[in-house]
């Protein structure tokens, strides 16, 4: 094999390594369009969920 081509493999290598990470970090972030009729109900218990930590949080700090 020549220069050029253990070159050529290395980035090769180090691209499809990077690709893959993306996709990894991307799906790990976003919901199968198939749960969405759920989505809705998970946001609202979030929100919910988050201002009953806010009100007790500056409950404390009075």
């Amino acid at each position: 094999m020549n220069r050029n081509k253990k070159i050529f493999i290395v980035f090769a290598l180090i691209f499809f390594g990077i690709m893959v990470y993306v996709s990894y970090d991307i799906s790990s972030k976003t919901t199968f369009p198939g749960s969405k009729p759920q989505l809705k109900e998970r946001i609202q218990d979030e929100i919910l969920e988050k201002d009953s930590t806010k009100n007790i949080d500056s409950d404390t700090i009075k």
